[in-house]
């Protein structure tokens, strides 16, 4: 069985943790969401994701990239579903990135912008695109990246689980070598560490909790403005 630990904070300016992971080795599945909506609508949202996906992920007699994305959808129904039923869950949603293992790849699938990266041979690589306003207009009309950071709708998503029906979930397959690490986060770990201070965490020579734990004081350090998850998976 592969090394995997999961790990959320509420982070240094949140009242409440709208962030929720996953980690199922029986499974094969490992995926965070990061929610999102009023009161306690966010969290509950993506409390509901991550169970429908399991679920879902469970029933498959096969899995396959079909599947995944078949879960994908149970879960953007449920969230839906739940928020119809209820006025105070109007506008409540999640991203959601999950790691599929699977008799042929790893499966990496995203909706939003919580990430998954590959650690291998001292070096990161992003897996995942984020499903943003900045990624898919913004970057593709050429606006400067400092520009960007600054921009109004720079934390605009263009896709969450559960805000429509329509759902564009994207899908990446992997071979990951022995020795590599996938790392899968929200944007409270992202936003606030650049690339080069999680490749830092990784490089450590410690164990893959002391990892996950390393990434929490770091985002919190560098001022933790929003929830932080981390889920990591060792091959």
């Amino acid at each position: 069985m592969r090394s995997s630990i999961g790990i959320s904070d509420v982070g240094c300016v949140r009242k409440n943790n709208e962030d929720s992971y996953l980690v199922d080795p029986k499974l094969g599945l490992y995926a965070v969401a990061d929610g999102m909506g009023g009161a306690q609508a966010g969290e509950l949202a993506s409390q509901i994701a991550i169970e429908s996906l399991r679920e879902a992920v469970a029933a498959a007699p096969i899995r396959t990239h079909e599947a995944l994305i078949h879960a994908f959808e149970h879960a953007n129904t449920a969230v839906l579903e739940t928020a119809a039923a209820d006025p105070r869950l109007e506008g409540m949603g999640t991203t959601m990135i999950c790691a599929l293992e699977t008799p042929n790849a790893l499966l990496v699938g995203s909706v939003g912008d919580s990430r998954a990266w590959l650690f291998q041979d001292g070096h990161l690589s992003l897996v995942s695109n984020d499903q943003t306003w900045v990624n898919e207009v913004g970057r593709p009309l050429g606006i400067a990246e400092e520009r960007l950071k600054v921009h109004p709708m720079r934390h605009v998503l263009t896709m969450a689980v559960g805000v429509s029906q329509l759902l564009r979930v994207q899908v990446y397959p992997l071979h990951p070598p022995a020795g590599s690490i996938l790392l899968l986060s929200s944007d409270g770990l992202h936003g606030p560490l650049d690339d080069e201070d999680l490749e830092k965490v990784l490089s450590q020579p410690i164990s893959l909790e002391a990892r996950a734990h390393s990434f929490i004081e770091a985002a919190k350090k560098a001022g933790g403005p929003d929830n932080i998850t981390v889920v990591l998976l060792e091959f």
